[in-house]
């Protein structure tokens, strides 16, 4: 007799399938504890939020978050150079809360007074 040589293919897919299917089943056993675990965090976020909001350095977050489209010194890339706005504070912050044109809104991610920070902090840029 002559071994087929499908056959080892059509037992490893037969295994995969059931792997998948017990393992949407103990996903499944786990979903109260995962949630549990989701909103445990979202409690912890809030209070390092808070935290944070004392520690913020515009500068570094300018560094982590704008350098990919406004350039590794801010004078332009994707995005326009933010040195010598002629924006006022409030203009600027408006910009970064709400976003425009490309730039997408930073409002949900950092509160309004890290956004008056970094707008202060952009303003210094020469």
């Amino acid at each position: 007799m002559k071994n087929n040589p499908v056959v080892p293919y059509i037992l490893i897919f037969a295994l995969g399938l059931g792997l998948i299917f017990f393992m949407s089943l103990y996903g499944i056993e786990q979903k109260k504890e995962i949630a549990g675990a989701d909103e445990e965090g979202k409690t912890e976020e809030t209070t390092d939020d808070t935290a944070a909001s004392e520690d913020f350095d515009p500068e570094s977050y300018a560094q982590g978050q704008c350098i990919s489209c406004h350039g590794g010194d801010l004078t332009g890339g994707f995005g326009p150079s933010l040195h010598g706005l002629s924006q006022s504070k409030d203009e600027i912050h408006d910009i970064i809360k709400n976003g425009q044109g490309g730039m997408p809104a930073f409002g949900g991610k950092i509160s309004d007074e890290q956004i008056d920070q970094l707008a202060e902090y952009i303003l210094t840029l020469k």
